[in-house]
This record gives structure tokens, sequence and C-alpha cells, in this order.
């Protein structure tokens, strides 16, 4: 008897030191609240709100430049220079036209009045038959010549006066002008050069408005229907990643852009910029929010499974042995990487996103993996 015990025993002890199977090392991710977006992502290219480039209607020899490349430049300010001479030339000359018609006409107004005087005397020596018919139609004759006279230098004159007001607006465009406050961010011609304003206005310079930004982002035609005006926006730069500039869509151009048989439609918005950080033609990494959920219960998207035909996705759950069990979740938000669960998951659920198969046979963890 006592044997037949010693050998249950033993038996039993065998079989409880005998290894049992581990269960597969699946790789996980913890299910948990967490704030979850949906973007659309984009390329964009940051340029100033307002650029203008200063140019000059007038011709000649740029005389002297005021400023220097990155100067700060208020509205009025004088920017550049270009020899005058010819231009008060020509005020001269006009000035001078418009002194002759007028003295002109203060010697046809004093005939003007003669000429009057002689009709009046010989319209009273009629009366008196004390003229004949002849010297009274010359009295008349020569008053009315007179006065068309008078008409024709007042329209003379008129002329001139737009010729010397034009004279002097030409000269004034010798003088360059800041059309804008903002900073001077390129110059074209230098001192001495001539610059010559016959079929188009030469570029001198230009000065653009850096304290307000507007990003253009190429967003492809398989996601610009996902976007609209008043989105919220938010961009990084390669030179500082880990800052964040938000703004909101301002406006879609309608017209596309072809790049290598490609179709993008610009997207623009703009963005502050007290400090100066941003500059023209930077790169920056653009990502549209077209939907954003706080304290989601989240989850990988690669842990989704086969879809039902009522929507619900497969996905695997480990328990407390690390066995993996199937539910069916019903998935809200998803980006693609991380996705919502409205059923099916609690906070805390470890959820499979790959089988042991999957997992890399060097460095691999045997009682799973967080991701």
């Amino acid at each position: 008897m006592s044997v037949a015990v010693a050998i249950v025993v033993a038996c039993g002890l065998a079989l409880w030191l005998w290894p049992h199977p581990k269960p597969p090392a699946y790789l996980f991710a913890t299910v948990r609240h967490s704030d979850l977006e949906d973007a659309v992502l984009a390329t964009g290219v940051l340029q100033p709100i307002k650029q203008v480039e200063v140019g000059s209607q007038a011709n000649g020899q740029l005389r002297s430049l005021k400023v220097v490349l990155g100067d700060t430049v208020t509205r009025g300010q004088l920017l550049a220079e270009i020899d005058p001479t010819s231009s008060e030339n020509d005020l001269r000359e006009a000035s001078a036209g418009l002194t002759t018609l007028a003295a002109d006409r203060r010697a046809k107004a004093i005939r003007h009045a003669q000429a009057d005087r002689e009709l009046a005397r010989q319209r009273q020596l009629a009366r008196d038959e004390a003229t004949s018919p002849r010297d009274l139609e010359k009295a008349r004759t020569e008053a009315e010549a007179l006065t068309a006279e008078l008409a024709s230098l007042d329209s003379q004159i008129s002329q001139q006066k737009v010729k010397v007001d034009k004279a002097r607006t030409n000269l004034s465009y010798t003088r360059i002008t800041a059309p804008i406050n903002g900073t001077v961010t390129a110059i074209t011609t230098q001192e001495g050069q001539t610059v010559t304003a016959i079929y188009q206005i030469p570029t001198i310079l230009k000065v653009a408005d850096l304290s307000m930004m507007t990003v253009r982002a190429q967003v492809s035609e398989a996601d610009v229907v996902r976007i609209r005006a008043g989105q919220p926006v938010y961009f990084t730069i390669l030179g500082a990643p880990d800052k964040r500039y938000e703004g909101k869509l301002r406006v879609i151009q309608p017209s596309p852009e072809k790049i290598n048989n490609a179709i993008f439609f610009n997207a623009l918005f703009d963005v502050p910029n007290p400090s100066g950080v941003l500059r023209p033609d930077m790169t920056a990494q653009v990502s549209i929010v077209s939907a954003r959920i706080a304290s989601a219960l989240t989850f990988p998207s690669v842990a989704l499974g086969e879809k039902r035909a009522d929507g619900r996705y497969r996905v695997r759950v480990l328990d407390a042995q690390g066995n993996a069990h199937a539910r069916w979740v019903k998935v809200g938000l998803d980006n693609r990487l991380t996705a919502q669960a409205l059923d099916g998951l609690s906070a805390g659920d470890r959820v499979v996103t790959a089988d042991p198969t999957d997992a890399p046979a060097t460095g691999s963890n045997d009682s799973g993996t967080l991701l």
C-alpha cells in the first residue's frame, strides 16, 4: 500500500515539475486614453504675407541706394534716387512753356479789351450815322477773332499745365520710397546701373512684411476633398522640428498645379512671426486637422483584423496568461496609425500587434513587448 502511495505521489510530483509550454510571445500594445487626430499631411513653403517689388518709372542712372539688405523700412521712407537731371530739365521746359502761354494770353487779353472798346465806339457812331458799315463790321470781326484766340490760349494753357504736372510727377519718380512697412529682402539693381522703364518697370529692390507669413501647402488631389477653409492647421520647420506653429486654413486655391504628372492644390494659411524666426522660402511640414478627439480610447491601427458585415473589426486581446482571444470591436476615428475603440475594449487591455513569427528573432522578449 505504501508503495502504491509513493508511486502516486511521485507521478503527481513529476507532472507538477514537468515543463509546461509557454504561450506565444506576441507583440502587443496597451489600450489607453489619449488625444487622437486625423490630419492631411502636406509639404509647404513660407512666403511673406506682403511682398512688393519696388521699381522705377523713371529712366536714368541709379545715383544712390539709401538702404542695405536686411534693413527695416517704414512706408514712405526714401530707398533710392535716380539721376533727376533729365526729369528736372523736362519740368523746367514745361514750366517755361506755361509761362510763355500765360504771357501770350495777357497780351491777347489787352488787345481783346481794346477791340471791345473799338466795337462799342463803332456801334455808337453807327447809331449817329457817323461811320460806315464796313468799319463797324471790321471792328466786330476783330473782337470776335480775339475772343476765339483767347479761348484757344486757355485750352493751350490747360494742356501745358497737364504737361507741367506730368513732368513734376516724373521728377518725383526719381525718388524711390517704400510702399509698405517691412524689411529689404533683395536688391537687384546696384548704384551706377542705368534703369530703363520702357516696356516694363525695372525692379530695384524687394520689400516684404515679415511680421506675418503665409504658408502655401501643396495638397494632393486625393486629400483635397478632406479639407476645407477654417480647419485648424499646424506645421514645423526643418530647423526646429519640436516647435509647432498653429493657424487656420484660409483658402484652397481652385486652380491646381501639375508637378511631375501629379495634381496638387495650394492650401493657404497665415501665421504671426513676431520673433522673425520664419523666413521666406522655408520648407514647412504641414498637418491639416480634419478631425480631433480628446481623451479617446485608443490602440494601434495595426491591431485591426478583418471587418465584419456590421462594421466591427476583429481584434486579438491577451489574457493574464498571455493567450490571445478574439473580440469584435466597434471602431470610431482611425488615422491609419491609431484607432479609437468605441466598444469592445477597455483601458488596460493588451491588443496583439504582431504574431510571434513576425517578431524579430534576435533580442525578442519571450514574454511580449509593449509597442
